[in-house]
C-alpha cells in the first residue's frame, strides 16, 4: 500500500497554523536566533514536535508468517489448477505485511503465470502493470534494442474462451411430404425474410420446437415475428448465420439487437458468435462502460472479460469515472461471476488496493472493500477483507462499524485485528480495557514487537519506554518507538540524545517521517544547515511531500529555513560533496547534490550521482526516478546512451545495458560508458577472458575525463578485479591510488588484500581506518569482524547488528557459534529473533538445518516450504527439503 493514512490536507495559508515563523525568524539577509522562551520550555517544544499514533494497517499480519507461508507452499504442491492464484495472492499479501517489495512482485508474477482462467490473467496482468506505474521509458527503451516488453498488454481475450458446442441445436432430415415447408417466411412488419426452416430450427431447441414441432406455426409458411424486437436486417443477418456460421461486417449496434434476440430464443452457437465479435470491438473506455451493462444483462462473458481488461489497463484513472466505479460497486453475485469468473475475490483485491492508495477515506473504497467480503470465500480471504475494512471504517470515524469487522476478522483468527479493537476501545474512553487486551495477547502467544508497540500507547512515563524498548527489540523495523523516545528526550532538554535515537533509525532505514522529526529537532535545536539537509532529501525521496500532518509541503519549508543558511557557490558544493561522498555520508550527500541541481548546471551528471546514493540507501524507486531525469536532462547523445543503460541494467536488462554502452562508445568514448560496460560485464561473469576484457574496459574508462568521485570507483572496481585474478600487488596499487583520492571504501578492498597475504593485523587496521571515517559504518564492522579473533568478532557483529539489524549475517554466525557450543536451543532462538522481523532465505535455511540436527523434522520441514515461498528455485534449499521430506511420519 503506497500510502494509507495520509493526514487531512490543507490550504496552504494553513502554515500560519503552525507558525514556523517563529521558530526560524525569517528575516531575509539576517540569520537570527530564537527566542529564550521558545528554546527552553518543554511545552513550546511539544507542540512543535509531534510523534502521531502508529497506524492500523490494512495488511494481514499473522503471528507467525513463516507458518502460513509453509502452509501455502504445502497446499501449492497439491491444489487444482484453480486454486493457485488464490494461494500465491495469499502469498502476497503476507509479503506486503512484512514490507518485502521484491518478494509481493515475485508472487503476483508468480499467480499471473500460474493463472488457470483468462479472468485471473486479466487481474493479475493489470495488477502487475499497475505496480510497474512510471516504468513506460523501460518499454520504450527495450524496443529501439528490438525487444518487446509488453508482457502485460491487452490480449485477445476472444482467443482465451473455449468455443462451446450447442448441445440443443438439432438438425431434422426433411421427408418428401415436407418439401412444400422447406423455407419459412417471417415477417416484421410489412417486410418479407425468408429463411431455410431447417437452419433456422437448428439454432436452438425453442425455434426447433415451433417449427418441427406440435405448434402451428410448424405447419405454417409465414410466421410474424414483429413483436420480438429485431430488425428486418438484424433477422436477414441471423438467416445468414444460420446457413454459414459466421457473422461478418456486422456493426455493433445491430450485434447488440441479434445478442438480445439469441439469449430471448436460447441460440447458444449465435450468441456466442456475437458475444465474441462485440468482444473485438471493445477499444475504449467508453465503449466499455456503455457494453458491459450489455455483457452483464445478456450474461456474456467474452464481452464482459473484454471490457473488464479496457477497465483495468486503465488503472488507476479508471477509478476517477463514476460509471466505472458504479460498475464494479453494485454488482451481485450473477453479475461479479459474468464480469469476472472466479477471479471476482483477486479483482476486488485489486480495485481495493488501487482506491485505498487514491483515497481510503472515499466512498469507492468502502464499496469495493463490501464486494470484498461478498467475493470471499474461504476463511483467510474473508478476515483480510473484514480487517481492510475495519481499518478504512477507523479512518472514517465510523467506529461502531469498525468494532464490529475486527471483531469478525479476530473471530476468524487475525491477531493483528486486537490492534484495531484496542484503538477503538481507548477513542471510546476504555483505555484500561485496551491495555489488558493487548496484554491478554502478550501472555497468550509468542509475543512480536507490534503488540508491544500498540501496549504502549495505553500506559505512561517509565512502562511506556519500557514497552517501546520491548518492541524494538522484538521488531527494530518499527519507526514509532525510535519516533516516541526521540521526542520524549528533547522534551527533556537532552538534544543529543534525542537526535542519537532518530540517527539509530535512519542509519538503517530512510524513512520519511524518521526524516521530518530529525527536522523538526533541528530546527527547534537551531541547527539549520542541518534542518536544510534533511527537508533536501526529503524533497529528493519525495517531491512532493507534506510536512506537519500534511499541512505544509516541504518545498515551502525549505524556502523558509534556507533564509538561515549562507549560500554556497558551486565550488563550494563540489568541496562539500567530496567531503560527504569520502566520509561514506550518503544523506549528506544527496543534500548537497539537490542544492547543486538549482544552479541549472551538469544536471544529466547530477541526477545520476543522485541515482547511485538512493540506490545506495535502497531506494529503488527514487533511484529510477533520478536516473529517468538524467536522461532527460543529459547534455549529448553519449551521455543519454549511458544512463539508458543504466537503466535497463538496474531493471535485469544487462544485455540490453551492454548494448547502449558500446553505442555510446562508439559515438563518443568517456568514461561513464567504459565504466558501464565494464560494470554489467564484470557482474554477468567472472570467467578470466572476461576479468581481461573488465580491465581493459576500466583502464580505458581511467584515461578518459572525469573527476575524482568516479575514479575512485572506477579504481576501486578494478582493485577487485584484480584481487579475483590473484594479481594482488596490482590491487593493492589499485587501492591505495583510490585513497589518495579520498575514495575512503577503497579502505575494505585494501584489507582484503591483506589478509590474502595472510596479514591479518594489517585488514583488521586497515578496517578501522574506515570505521573511524565512515559515517555509515555497519559494513565495514561486518567485514571487520572477519579478520580478528572469536571475541572481537563477536563485539563487531554486535555493533553491526546495533547499526543495522536488517543485516543476516550476524545472526548465523552468532547461531552457528552456539550450535558449535552444543547449545542447539540459543542457537534456533537467535535465528528466530531475526526471521520474527525479516524474511529471509538464509536465516530460514540455516534454521531449518539446525531443527533437522535437532530431529525436528516437522519444524525443519515447515522451515524449508517457508523457505521455498521466497526463492522457489534455491538448490540448497530444494536439496535440504527433498532430504526432510523423506523423513516425515
Amino acid at each position: 500500500m503506497r500510502a494509507f493514512l495520509p493526514s487531512d490536507s490543507c490550504k496552504e495559508t494553513q502554515l500560519n497554523a503552525i507558525n514556523p515563523q517563529s521558530w526560524l525568524q525569517v528575516e531575509r539577509g539576517k540569520i537570527s536566533k530564537l527566542p529564550s522562551s521558545c528554546t527552553t520550555t518543554s511545552s513550546s517544544i511539544e507542540s512543535f514536535i509531534k510523534v502521531p499514533e502508529p497506524p492500523i494497517v490494512p495488511f494481514f499480519k499473522p503471528v507467525d508468517y513463516v507458518e502460513v507461508l509453509a502452509q501455502i507452499h504445502e497446499e501449492l504442491e497439491s491444489c487444482s489448477l484453480q486454486e493457485r492464484s488464490n494461494l500465491y495472492l495469499l502469498q502476497f499479501q503476507i509479503f506486503r505485511g512484512l514490507g518485502e517489495t521484491k518478494l509481493m512482485r515475485r508472487s503476483l508474477r508468480s499467480a499471473w503465470q500460474k493463472a488457470g482462467t483468462v479472468h485471473e490473467r486479466l487481474v493479475f496482468g493489470a495488477w502487475l502493470k499497475y505496480e510497474k506505474q512510471g516504468e513506460e521509458l523501460i518499454v520504450d527503451l527495450l524496443a529501439t534494442c528490438n525487444k518487446c516488453a509488453q508482457e502485460f498488454g491487452p490480449m485477445d481475450v476472444a482467443s482465451q474462451f473455449p468455443v462451446e458446442v450447442d448441445g440443443a441445436s438439432q438438425e431434422t432430415v426433411v421427408t418428401d411430404g415436407e418439401k412444400s415447408l422447406k423455407n419459412v417466411n417471417f415477417w416484421i412488419g410489412d417486410e418479407k425474410i425468408v429463411c431455410r426452416r431447417q437452419k433456422i430450427a437448428s439454432l436452438s431447441a425453442p425455434f426447433h420446437a415451433m417449427l418441427n414441432g406440435y405448434f402451428n406455426e410448424s405447419l405454417c409458411e409465414d410466421i410474424d415475428l414483429s413483436e420480438n424486437n429485431i430488425s428486418p436486417l438484424g433477422l436477414r443477418t441471423i438467416s445468414v448465420f444460420s446457413v454459414t456460421g459466421c457473422l461478418s461486417d456486422v456493426p455493433p449496434d445491430l450485434l447488440l439487437e441479434i445478442l438480445v434476440f439469441a439469449n430471448k430464443f436460447c441460440c447458444e452457437r449465435l450468441k456466442d458468435a456475437c458475444d465474441r465479435k462485440l468482444a473485438s470491438s471493445v477499444c475504449t473506455k467508453d465503449d466499455a462502460v456503455e457494453l458491459m451493462e450489455y455483457a452483464i444483462e445478456e450474461n456474456s462473458p467474452v464481452l464482459a472479460a473484454s471490457c473488464l481488461q479496457v477497465f483495468l489497463h486503465e488503472l488507476p484513472d479508471c477509478l476517477n469515472d463514476e460509471r466505472v466505479v458504479e460498475i464494479f460497486s453494485h454488482a451481485d453475485r450473477q453479475q461479479r461471476l459474468i464480469m469476472a469468473g472466479q477471479a471476482s475475490f483477486s479483482l476486488y483485491c485489486l480495485l481495493s488496493e488501487v482506491a485505498m492508495n487514491l483515497d481510503p477515506r472515499s466512498d469507492k473504497t468502502v464499496c469495493f472493500l463490501e464486494q470484498l467480503i461478498e467475493s470471499a470465500e474461504t476463511d483467510r480471504q474473508r478476515l483480510l477483507a473484514f480487517h481492510q475494512l475495519g481499518c478504512v471504517r477507523l479512518l472514517r470515524k465510523e467506529y461502531d462499524e469498525a468494532e464490529s469487522l475486527f471483531e469478525r476478522a479476530v473471530g476468524l483468527g487475525h491477531v493483528y485485528s486486537i490492534a484495531g479493537l484496542a484503538r477503538l476501545g481507548y477513542i471510546k474512553g476504555h483505555k484500561l480495557w485496551s491495555y489488558e487486551k493487548l496484554s491478554s495477547v502478550i501472555s497468550s502467544v509468542n509475543p512480536l514487537g507490534w503488540m508491544y508497540q500498540e501496549r504502549s500507547l495505553y500506559c505512561e512515563g517509565d512502562k511506556r519506554w519500557e514497552y517501546l524498548e520491548k518492541a524494538t527489540e522484538l521488531d527494530p523495523t518499527l519507526t514509532y518507538p525510535y519516533m516516541y523516545r526521540a521526542a520524549s528526550l528533547m522534551m527533556k532538554q537532552n538534544v543529543q540524545a534525542a537526535l542519537g535515537e532518530i540517527n539509530r533509525v535512519l542509519g538503517f532505514k530512510l524513512a520519511l517521517e524518521c526524516l521530518e522529526l530529525r527536522f523538526c529537532l533541528y530546527l527547534a535545536n537551531e541547527d539549520y544547515k542541518a534542518a536544510l539537509c534533511d527537508v533536501q532529501v526529503i524533497l529528493t525521496l519525495s517531491p512532493d511531500y507534506r510536512m506537519f500532518e500534511g499541512r505544509v509541503a516541504a518545498s515551502q519549508l525549505r524556502t523558509l529555513v534556507r533564509e538561515h543558511v549562507d549560500n554556497w557557490t558551486t565550488a563550494d558544493c563540489w568541496m562539500q560533496l567530496y567531503d560527504r561522498w569520502s566520509s561514506v555520508d550518503d544523506i549528506g550527500s544527496l543534500s548537497v547534490i539537490y542544492q547543486m541541481l538549482e544552479s541549472g548546471e551538469a544536471k544529466g551528471v547530477l541526477y545520476f550521482r543522485q541515482s547511485l546514493l538512493l540506490l545506495r540507501l535502497n531506494c529503488p524507486d527514487a533511484a529510477m526516478r533520478s536516473l529517468e531525469l538524467a536522461c532527460q536532462h543529459a547534455s549529448s547523445e553519449h551521455e543519454r546512451l549511458v544512463y539508458e543503460g543504466w537503466i535497463l541494467y538496474d531493471t535485469g536488462h544487462c544485455e540490453e545495458g551492454l548494448r547502449k554502452a558500446e553505442e555510446s562508445i562508439r559515438t563518443k568514448r568517456s568514461f561513464e560508458a567504459f565504466f558501464l560496460k565494464a560494470y554489467a560485464l564484470a557482474d554477468s561473469s567472472m570467467d578470466f577472458a572476461c576479468s581481461s576484457t573488465v580491465i581493459s574496459l576500466l583502464e580505458n574508462a581511467l584515461k578518459c575525463p572525469s573527476d575524482n568521485l568516479r575514479k575512485g570507483q572506477a579504481l576501486n572496481n578494478l582493485g577487485s578485479v584484480y584481487v579475483d585474478c590473484g594479481k594482488l600487488y596490482l590491487a593493492a596499487d589499485c587501492y591505495i591510488n583510490a585513497l589518495k583520492i579520498r575514495h575512503t571504501r577503497a579502505h575494505q578492498g585494501l584489507a582484503r588484500v591483506h589478509f590474502l597475504r595472510n596479514d591479518k593485523a594489517a585488514a583488521y587496521e586497515e578496517m578501522t581506518k574506515l570505521i573511524e571515517k565512515a559515517k555509515n559504518n555497519a559494513s565495514a564492522y561486518e567485514k571487520r569482524s572477519e579478520y580478528c579473533d572469536r571475541d572481537l568478532t563477536k563485539a563487531d557483529l554486535e555493533m553491526v547488528t546495533q547499526l543495522d539489524p536488517l543485516r543476516v549475517y550476524p545472526y548465523r554466525y552468532r547461531a552457528a557459534v552456539l550450535m558449535d557450543s552444543s547449545k542447539e536451543k540459543e542457537a534456533i532462538a537467535e535465528l528466530s529473533r531475526a526471521i520474527a522481523f525479516k524474511a529471509d532465505l538464509h536465516l530460514l535455511h540455516l534454521r531449518a538445518a539446525f531443527h533437522e540436527h535437532v530431529g525436528d523434522v516437522l519444524a525443519a520441514l515447515r522451515d524449508c516450504r517457508a523457505a521455498l515461498s521466497i526463492d522457489p528455485n534455491h538448490q540448497e534449499m530444494l536439496e535440504l527439503h527433498s532430504r526432510v521430506n523423506s523423513h516425515e511420519p
